[in-house]
């Protein structure tokens, strides 16, 4: 019974992981540019979650599982979505605040949920759909402001931000995909073997890109590595306990709960952005704790 909510408090370190990590990779932005900020994550995370892997192998003594095809086409697939969505999210938070677009790219779990359904087949009850979309409808409520101009740069951080919720959905299901596929080894051995394959191919590809497109943001990002590697280790964490919430229930469960996020990343812009809380975010909000609450009792 105590591991089949195991997955909670291991989403919630997660959350709290990657909201630090975005309010980094948010500071590095306007150092070294968008896609420079975007391999940060990746390449200075990459050495971390090898780590990782190294310690849960002489920890556990479980030999770390050998990838297959379909764990090399999941895997694939996740790690582009990711850097699409990573990249996504930071062009819009250059034009938004940190909490909004963050709010934006929660609109994930409805995506999540159907690509889930679609693509691995994880089922969802009544219950917890409609939490889903109660936590959902918090996040767009939190997001779209009176007044709003949808239009010309309005628009832009707008479907940006969404885009960037689906491409971290596809991400989601592409890395719950490649845990499944690694057999009957422990959650814990498939989740961090995933981690490092999938961190790894995320730093070639990045690598690559900026080798040969953009040398100065790459220069740049060695320059400022004391910001860049706490980038990298935070992103590392919060991938590491992701990893773990896909080898234990669904997706979309775990990137519901994770609308907490959206919380903490308020907490962050009123505390340390000085952006201020209007009464429709604090609705919002409660639509999201409420939709939490009722995902949780779908769990029962």
């Amino acid at each position: 019974m105590l591991l089949n909510f195991l997955w909670v408090p291991i989403t919630l370190a997660a959350a709290a992981a990657q909201t630090g990590r975005n309010a980094t990779q948010r500071k590095l932005t306007g150092m070294i540019g968008t896609v420079g900020a975007t391999q940060v994550r990746f390449l200075y995370g990459f050495p971390f979650a090898l780590l990782a892997l190294l310690a849960v192998w002489l920890l556990t003594g479980e030999a770390i599982p050998a990838p297959d095809s379909g764990f090399a086409l999941y895997v694939g697939a996740g790690a582009v979505a990711q850097i699409l969505a990573t990249a996504l999210m930071l062009f819009a938070m250059r034009e938004r605040s940190f909490a909004v677009v963050t709010a934006y790219t929660k609109t994930e779990p409805v995506q999540v949920a159907l690509f889930g359904l679609v693509i691995l087949g994880d089922r969802l009850t009544p219950l917890i759909a409609f939490a889903i979309l109660i936590a959902t409808g918090g996040v767009i409520l939190m997001s779209v402001k009176p007044g709003t101009k949808l239009a010309g740069s309005g628009l832009r951080p707008v479907v940006a931000g969404i885009a960037s919720g689906a491409f971290f959905a596809l991400s989601a299901i592409g890395f719950r995909g490649a845990i499944l596929s690694l057999g009957d080894s422990s959650f814990f051995i498939r989740a961090t073997t995933t981690l490092a394959w999938s961190l790894g191919l995320q730093t070639l590809i990045l690598l690559v890109w900026l080798g040969l497109f953009d040398r100065d943001a790459l220069i740049k990002s060695f320059r400022v590595w004391r910001t860049s590697l706490g980038a990298g280790f935070l992103g590392a964490l919060a991938s590491q306990f992701w990893f773990l919430g896909f080898s234990l229930t669904t997706a979309a469960n775990v990137r519901t709960l994770a609308l907490v996020e959206v919380l903490m990343a308020q907490a962050v812009s009123h505390r340390l952005l000085a952006q201020g809380t209007t009464r429709r975010e604090l609705l919002g909000m409660g639509l999201i704790v409420l939709g939490v609450g009722l995902l949780l009792a779908g769990q029962m």
